[in-house]
């Protein structure tokens, strides 16, 4: 009969209901999976510069996907998950603003 038990709390621990922040986090993870799956096709047709900056900031976008993926799961905090949010919207600006090369260019 214990047996039994075991095998129903295992059961239980594998079946836990999903909260809203983690239906949150999932729904977000797909949302940037999609624009990257949208974005994706036009990478080819950019030119080397454009197409390097695009590719970096499509990356960002799959880590951060990650993460909240990650924080459904239960593998990392609510914490972490900021942070991990607070760094790739720095490195999305990063990418965004020009080099010193790029305004010389454009004068």
């Amino acid at each position: 009969m214990d047996r039994l038990n075991e095998k129903a709390a295992k059961v239980r621990r594998l079946r836990r209901r999903v909260t809203f922040r983690q239906r949150k986090a999932l729904h977000s993870a797909r949302v940037l999976d999609d624009v990257v799956d949208t974005e994706v096709g036009l990478v080819p047709e950019l030119d080397g510069a454009a197409r390097q900056r695009a590719v970096d900031h499509l990356a960002e976008l799959v880590l951060l996907s990650q993460a909240y993926r990650q924080y459904a799961h239960g593998w990392i905090t609510r914490r972490e998950l900021t942070r991990r949010g607070r760094d790739a919207l720095g490195q999305l600006q990063t990418l965004q603003m020009p080099s010193a090369q790029q305004l010389t260019e454009r004068e």
